[in-house]
């Protein structure tokens, strides 16, 4: 046999293998993983409350993938507050620029008159695809436009999944006339199903609390699993609540949550061009409208808001590609919350920090180099290092007391603290993140196959 045939036979039998891994993929739960995450919500996908003035449809448009909801609708009805932050990435999709203008737009010359809708699809990102992404968002949002009797920039749209393919938006159009029939308030849940590419599971917070005697309500759902080293939010989260908040308010809140949430997390350090959080606001829980960031009842909102889309942005970290740990990173002594939040985000990315967490290696040493190689300011010979509650380091070196095995046995807890100081000022900063397996590899190296 030739050295021609031997390559061919190679490629056939890699070919082989990977179909036969898709296969066992699908068998087991689909979207490109073998099983859910193991660090996953225990009871599956929580029984979200329903938001008044709020109804959810999904369906099966074969956009990328067959037998499978791929394409979701929402609708708002009128008199709600819309607001929202998106990838600052400089190749940010085309959704993402329809989104920002239709915000500028928006607060330019509301129309509480008029309701809105947020169209979502995955398996195509419709990012880096030109004239024709245009296109294709402009023949979706016409679609929904018309179907709801909404006005064009009351239309928002967000993509996930491959980059640089085509939208085929006609099987979106097609799949619009379904959607608006069966939209429901109950139907969040699919929603949530709905907008998964590589995610192992359906994800939702809620959270309800009484502001003045009025019981209000918030629920949200988010995507995301690779891709993840957010620049304002997360892959995809859209959060709805029955309260009523004046528009410019609610976009300052949603801006400060998403830097305190999803702006905190990592996976891969890779930013995406689709990032994309938008909070609808109905009115509807029968209260006087939040006007001011002076009403008492502001920071009670803000607060849970941020919960829930904490909430959120911990459980694309738990359903991280490939992810068996959970680890949160807290930097304190450092000259400015910035430098605190750049140390966390070295350690968070780095490579040889996160494969010793998947080996269950105690390899602080990682971490030194990590804080060295940030940046930030940090004095060597007053460095401390913790795993948990066990002093790991201090002063510059190993603590006296440290024992290399309770280390290894604390990485052996799929939940994980590390805790840095670096003893140069007051300031802190939390992250959060996941290690990286073998697994990752595999989902990546297949994920256009």
């Amino acid at each position: 046999m030739g050295k021609k045939d031997d390559r061919q036979k190679d490629k056939a039998g890699k070919k082989a293998q990977k179909k036969a891994r898709k296969k066992a993929a699908a068998k087991a739960g689909g979207n490109g993983a073998a099983s859910v995450s193991p660090l996953a919500p225990p009871g599956g996908f929580r029984d979200l409350p329903a938001v008044a003035g709020v109804r959810f449809a999904a369906a099966e448009a074969g956009v990328r993938y067959t037998g499978r909801l791929d394409v979701t609708l929402a609708h708002v009805e009128a008199g709600a507050s819309v607001a929202g932050v998106f990838t600052r990435s400089a190749t940010r999709s085309a959704p993402v620029l329809w989104c920002e203008n239709c915000l500028a737009a928006m607060a330019r010359d509301p129309r509480p008159e008029a309701g809105f809708a947020i169209l979502v699809n995955s398996g195509n990102a419709n990012a880096f695809t030109g004239a024709v992404g245009r296109a294709g968002v402009a023949a979706t949002v016409e679609a929904v436009a018309d179907a709801l009797s909404l006005p064009a920039e009351h239309v928002l749209v967000a993509s996930t999944g491959v980059i640089g393919e085509p939208l085929p938006a006609g099987r979106i159009t097609d799949a619009v006339d379904g959607l608006v029939a069966a939209l429901d308030p109950g139907g969040i849940g699919d929603a949530a199903r709905a907008i998964m590419t590589t995610d192992t599971y359906a994800k939702g917070a809620a959270a309800t609390l009484d502001l003045d005697g009025a019981e209000v309500t918030i629920a949200g759902i988010a995507k995301g699993s690779g891709m993840i080293a957010p620049d304002m939010a997360t892959m995809l989260a859209f959060v709805f609540t029955d309260a009523a908040i004046e528009r410019s308010l609610l976009q300052g809140m949603v801006a400060k949550a998403a830097d305190a949430t999803f702006n905190c997390i990592t996976v891969d350090g890779d930013t995406s061009t689709s990032d994309s959080v938008i909070v609808a606001a109905t009115g509807k829980a029968g209260m006087k409208p939040i006007r001011h960031g002076a009403d008492a009842r502001a920071r009670a909102f803000r607060e849970a808001l941020e919960s829930v889309m904490r909430d959120l942005a911990h459980q694309v970290v738990r359903d991280g590609e490939g992810a068996t740990k959970f680890v949160e990173i807290a930097v304190t002594g450092a000259k400015s919350p910035a430098e605190a939040r750049r140390a966390a985000m070295a350690i968070a990315n780095s490579p040889l920090v996160k494969t010793a967490i998947a080996g269950e290696d105690p390899n602080w040493g990682r971490i030194v180099m990590a804080v060295g190689k940030s940046g930030a300011h940090a004095d060597r010979d007053r460095l401390a290092i913790r795993f948990g509650d066990i002093l790991v380091a201090e002063d510059g070196l190993v603590a006296p007391g440290y024992r290399e095995v309770d280390g290894a046995a604390y990485m052996k807890r799929s939940d994980l603290s590390i805790a840095v100081d670096l003893g140069v000022g007051a300031a802190g900063a939390t992250v959060w993140t996941c290690d990286m397996t073998h697994r990752y590899i595999q989902i990546n190296a297949d994920y256009r196959s």
